[in-house]
């Protein structure tokens, strides 16, 4: 019989070794900080050597608790890999949830590629602007954020920046748009959140009216209004890629507002063992990176 510590505190220690912390342990794990560390201490206790080196809030790996991660983390993977082999027969279709601006704007348009090349995969998509946290209902998500979902593994699809957009013939005038000052005297479009904008001319260094003009609760309505003709958009570049390609829209001035956030695919370690899902998040990796 294997001589094996509770897998509870393994699974503590693991996650807090990873963080080097045990607030986002607890976090990941949905337990008390208290509880990771109480397993924590089990696990040294029932091993008979310090696994981290405290200095108050400060966590620290031993020479022993390092090497002792990276063998328990390939461990897991191993068995994360193992059981996702064993679910691939009953997980059926390859659930996504996807923001509802990405999914119109940006993959969409995109998806007969994907199906042309992998007839195999059952796709599902669902637009949702609800937090996905890795649970059950779907495998993997295309998000928004800084890249941090505890418990989630994430890829980088996009850096995201703003810089405003209108159709060529709004452009065109009058007014002619040939400067940012000349945006006193055309209609602008908002976004959520409706700041942007004011953070667009300070960086751009000039004043506008930004009291007036419709806002829009959706990244991908405010583009179609400006095709429409509508007005202004601080738009967001990854999103407009297409309609700026084909013409559909004009960027106004080179000066672009860097965004904090950007686009990720986020997915869960069991998930990331699936066959489909490896071959849509690397379809999706290259079309990201040709965007």
């Amino acid at each position: 019989m294997r001589r094996l510590p509770p897998l509870g505190a393994l699974r503590a220690f693991e996650a807090a070794a990873r963080h080097l912390s045990f607030t986002r342990a607890a976090g990941e794990l949905c337990v008390t900080q208290a509880a990771i560390s109480h397993q924590v201490r089990q696990l040294e206790d029932w091993l008979g050597e310090p696994l981290f080196t405290r200095r108050g809030h400060a966590l620290t790996l031993t020479r022993k608790g390092a090497s002792y991660l990276a063998e328990l983390s390939q461990a897991f993977d191993q068995i994360a890999a193992a059981t996702g082999r064993v679910r691939e027969s009953r997980d059926g279709p390859l659930r996504i949830t996807v923001l509802p601006s990405f999914a119109s704007r940006w993959l969409l348009p995109r998806l007969p590629a994907f199906r042309a090349r992998h007839p195999e995969v059952d796709l599902r998509v669902t637009s949702s602007l609800d937090t996905w946290s890795g649970d059950d209902a779907f495998d993997a998500g295309i998000r928004s954020g800084l890249g941090r979902w505890p418990g989630l593994k994430a890829d980088l699809l996009a850096r995201e920046s703003l810089s405003p957009v209108c159709s060529p013939a709004l452009a065109k005038g009058p007014p002619l748009l040939a400067e940012p000052a000349d945006l006193a005297s055309a209609p602008l479009l908002h976004d959520q959140p409706r700041g942007a904008w004011e953070q667009w001319c300070r960086h751009a260094n000039v004043s506008l009216n930004l009291s007036q003009g419709p806002a829009f609760n959706d990244s991908a309505l405010v583009l179609q209004a400006a095709i429409d003709g509508q007005g202004v958009a601080l738009g967001r570049l990854t999103l407009a890629s297409d309609d700026l390609r084909k013409g559909r829209l004009v960027r106004l001035f080179d000066l672009a507002l860097p965004n904090d956030y950007s686009y990720w695919i986020v997915y869960t370690r069991a998930a990331a063992q699936r066959p489909d899902l490896a071959a849509f998040r690397g379809w999706l990796l290259e079309e990201a990176r040709k965007a």
